[in-house]
């Protein structure tokens, strides 16, 4: 058996991307966060995502229960898959979870930043963060499944009933995610008219918006005087720069994107308006 490992902090969208990644490699079998899935299906093991707290999503996640590994364990003997994909936050968990589970080392391990862009892991991390959406590639069905014999057994709530459809794989929401993070629009005003300040060229503040429904993004409407002769462009992306910075230092938040306009444009000539 081909044994290959993907590996990337917590939130980077190792989950999202295990099925492309999969299809594209020809693997037939993935371990994700103490789950075996075969060909697209969940044919062993619990879902560390069904865990109440942070603790016991690692323990499940690195096979730490004997009969948990177990259990996966003669579920791969017996399936015999020729290529299988381990998903872990580093190198060291991957190896954890190789022996506890008696298997070889991987035959690669494939960092995430290699196979998806940085933009794309920003988002996702992001999302993980402030919405607390984790991913499980297996379709919404054995989501059901599994969430209802846990139900039955423990006569306890112990996810979040909240889920989207994204392909073959589910969205959940378990209650170690943290929750989400809200800004107040008075907080992102007073950033962005700090660093307007720092600009002559700005007159005034029009309108500042942000969204944080998908991807957080910015946008401005500006008036600005600027002298004859001055190349506008290049103001406006110095201080879209110097927002981005800001934003991110003061709320571990990068913006997708900031867009700015200006409908008030004055010029003056040689400091006189």
């Amino acid at each position: 058996m081909n044994i290959y490992a993907l590996y990337g902090t917590s939130g980077t969208g190792k989950s999202s991307i295990a099925l492309e990644l999969a299809h594209r490699m020809q693997i037939d079998a993935i371990i994700d966060d103490g789950i075996l899935i075969y060909q697209g299906r969940k044919v062993a093991g619990t879902s560390a995502k069904y865990e109440k707290t942070k603790i016991q999503a690692v323990k499940r996640a690195i096979f730490h229960y004997k009969e948990h590994a177990s259990e996966v364990s003669n579920t791969l003997t017996s399936l015999a898959p020729e290529r299988l994909l381990i998903l872990g936050t580093s190198q060291r968990m991957i190896e954890r979870i190789v022996e506890a589970l008696g298997l070889a080392e991987p035959d690669e391990y494939i960092p995430i930043e290699s196979i998806k862009r940085p933009q794309d892991i920003e988002a996702a991390r992001y999302i993980r963060e402030t919405m607390g959406r984790h991913v499980i590639p297996i379709p919404r069905v054995e989501v059901e499944q599994d969430f209802l014999t846990s139900l039955l057994s423990s006569a306890t709530r112990i996810f979040s009933s909240k889920k989207e459809i994204g392909g073959e794989s589910t969205v959940v929401h378990p209650p170690f995610s943290g929750g989400r993070i809200i800004i107040h629009p008075q907080v992102l005003r007073k950033m962005v008219q700090g660093v307007c300040n720092q600009y002559e060229e700005v007159d005034e503040i029009l309108k500042s918006r942000a969204s944080f429904d998908d991807l957080p993004r910015i946008e401005l409407t500006l008036s600005m005087k600027v002298p004859y002769g001055s190349y506008i462009p290049e103001r406006i992306r110095a201080l879209q720069s110097e927002l981005y910075e800001e934003i991110s230092y003061c709320l571990n938040i990068a913006p997708a994107s900031i867009d700015i306009q200006v409908v008030g444009l004055q010029f003056s000539e040689n400091g006189v308006q």
